[in-house]
This record gives C-alpha cells, structure tokens and sequence, in this order.
C-alpha cells in the first residue's frame, strides 16, 4: 500500500504527458499518436504483468516491472527523436498500471476471506485515488519551476526506490505453482470474464470523463484549468470522506457468498447519473458537486469488479485474469475522449451528459448477463472451481 501510494503520488508521466510532447513542438498529429502509443502499451502490459505474475511469480513480475519503468521514464523524458520517443511511450504505456494485476493477484492470495479482501481492495482504490490527486497538485505546482522532464525523472526514481524496497525487504511467499503455465488463451475463453470486461468498461467510460470530457466542458463554460482543479479536489474530498464508511459496508457485503454483480450494476448507475450531470451544469460548483456526486459509484465499481473477478479465476490464473480486466481501465482512457468528441461535435454539452448517461445505463444493463454467467463458478471454500450449472 505504501509503495503504491508513493509510485501514484510520484507518477507525473501520465498526467503531465500531454504537457511534454507538446513542448517538443512535435506536430499535433504525432502527439495523438503517441498518447495512442502510450494507451496501446497500457493494455498490452496489463495483459503481459498478469500472466508474468503467475509465470514468474508475484514478487519477481513486481520487481521487473518496477525496474523496467525506472530506466524507460528518463529516455522519455530526454530522448527528442521520434521513433525513440515512441518506443519509451510504449513501455512507459506498459508499466504505469503493470503493479495493479500483481497486487490484485496478492491480495487474493494473502486473503481468502471475502469480507476482508474487499476491504482492502477498498483501501487500495483508496490509495490509488489519493496518490492521483496529490500527483496532479504537487505536479502542477512543480512543473513551472523545475520542468516536466524533472517531473518524469522523479517518476522513474520513485519506480527504482520502490523496486529496492520490494527487493530488500518484500519477502513474499509464493503460492504452489500450476500445473502448467496459465494460458491466456483459456482465459479469453470465459464468457464470465468477457461479460465483466464489457460492463466494467461502460462503467469505467464514465469514470475516465472525469479526466477527459469534464476539463472540455468546463472550457466550453468559460472555464479555467483553475476552475477544473477545484472540480478534482471535491471529487478527492469526497473519496477521502466516504471511503471510510463505503469500504465498512462493502466488506460486510462481500461477506455474503453471491458475487457482487448487483453492486457492480448500482455502481455503473450512480456514475451514469453522476458524471452525465456534468453535461447540464455550467459553474464551477455545479461541475465540483457532479465530481463529487461520482465518488460512491467509482468506490463500488472497483471493489465490486475486483470481487467478481476472483471469484471466477481459477486459483492458478489470479494475475492472468487481472491483466486482461485491466485492459478495461485503458480501454475507458481511449473511448471517453472519443465519445466526448463526438458528441460535442453532434450536439455540445448536454449530448455529452446524455452519452456519458447511456454508457453507464448499458453498463448496468450488462450487469445481468454477467450474472447468469457467473453463476456457473461453484466456490468451494477459500478457492474455488469453474463448474457448469446443472
């Protein structure tokens, strides 16, 4: 939890990403295609950290990935030539979320009971959310003085610290390996799985507007970057509030032994609702309030996949079917933008209130094929096995 705290309160490539390439006077063109670039290595490195961690084991994958990105973030941030810029895109890409399918896959490992594994998925998303909000604020009041390309090499420092850390004193104990190396193949094969990737990424599209749609509406209004720093700090109050009472109810939740496909669909509504308001508000307050208004569908949303999600990976594919789902977070990061576009340019800001409402709505309605689908995981105490429903 610490160290993910620090690599996401220090993780300013992201973020500040846009910033960089445009200050390297590259032609607009070539800046999209390197943020598709860095999208592109986000999911093929959520897929590939997964299957590590079970391959090559949780600590190792953790390690690796930690190391990679400590020597790719300083080529970013001082190579000028195009083609070298694209390939540290790429593996920076692939390693800003590569942890998140490891811990997934450790925390289902270190805890079997349900109730306390969803608390501490809880306070993880917790730690995430919070490391965010301090990356964009201690970034932004860092990036006129020292440059962004300080801002990447900190990032990368804080990858290799972490990294020793995890070496030096991260003495994880490995669960019984598999049979045979877990396949994705098999994986892609789950009709559960699919079901869990299509409506967490409806629900995550609404999530990821708050990054992208949100700061175009707020222009539109007239509004400044100021102004949308306000709209993130309510949205971070309102996690740093409710994350405390929401992750005691979900645990309590969690405890019960159906998946929590029912949350997962409230979640995907309240985000509906939520983020689709910001496209009929025109003040600062109003655009602060629908943030913040968003917070308890983002607590549920991640706890809840997170929960479905153990229950139907086999024991020996945790990390595996981790990296695929983290796809969707990367998948949310490409489609908000676009469909903010598209429908300012059909409509303005309501058009978008009403798409971001139609993508949380279809998230929701998917929520009831998952959980036919899931119905078909038998859990047998701590673990559990996929059996067809008679």
């Amino acid at each position: 939890m610490a160290g993910t705290f620090i690599v996401r309160g220090l993780g300013f490539t992201f973020p500040f990403l846009p910033y960089h390439l445009t200050r390297l006077d590259l032609p607009t063109s070539s800046v999209g295609a390197l943020l598709a670039t860095f999208g592109s290595g986000w999911l093929a490195g959520s897929v590939a950290c997964g299957w590590l961690a079970d391959r090559l084991g949780r600590r190792n994958t953790l390690i690796g990935t930690l190391l990679l990105g400590a020597a790719a973030l300083p080529l970013l941030a001082q190579v000028r030539a195009t083609p070298a810029l694209f390939a540290a895109t790429f593996v920076a890409g692939a390693v800003y979320d590569g942890s998140r399918p490891v811990f997934t896959a450790v925390i289902a490992d270190a805890f079997p009971d349900d109730d306390v594994r969803a608390s501490v998925n809880a306070w993880r998303n917790f730690t995430v959310n919070v490391g965010a909000a301090v990356a964009g604020t201690v970034g932004g009041a860092l990036a006129a003085p020292i440059g962004i390309p300080a801002l990447i090499w900190i990032n990368a420092a804080a990858c290799g610290g972490f990294a020793l850390v995890a070496w030096r004193f991260i003495h994880y104990r490995e669960p019984a390996a598999a049979a045979g190396p877990p396949r994705v193949a098999a994986a892609l094969a789950d009709r559960s799985l699919w079901w869990l990737i299509a409506a967490s990424l409806a629900a995550l599209t609404c999530t990821a507007s708050l990054f992208s749609a949100l700061p175009m509406l707020m222009e539109r209004d007239g509004l400044s970057a100021a102004d949308y720093g306000w709209a993130q700090a309510a949205n971070a109050g309102a996690v740093l509030a409710l994350s405390p009472l929401l992750n005691r109810w979900l645990a309590n939740r969690a405890a019960r032994p159906a998946p929590m496909t029912g949350i997962l669909a409230l979640s995907s509504f309240l985000l509906a609702v939520g983020v689709g308001a910001s496209g009929f508000v025109s003040t600062t307050l109003g655009y602060s309030a629908t943030a913040a208004l968003a917070v308890p569908g983002e607590i549920f949303a991640f706890v809840a996949a997170a929960d479905i999600l153990h229950r139907i990976s086999p024991p020996a594919a945790q990390g595996t079917y981790a990296g695929i789902w983290g796809t969707t977070l990367a998948g949310a990061v490409i489609v908000a933008p676009l469909l903010a576009t598209w429908a300012l340019t059909h409509g303005g800001n309501a058009v978008v209130g009403a798409a971001t409402f139609a993508a949380g709505l279809l998230g929701t309605a998917l929520c009831w094929p998952l959980a036919r689908a899931v119905r078909h995981t038998t859990r047998l105490g701590p673990n559990h096995v996929k059996e067809p429903t008679p």
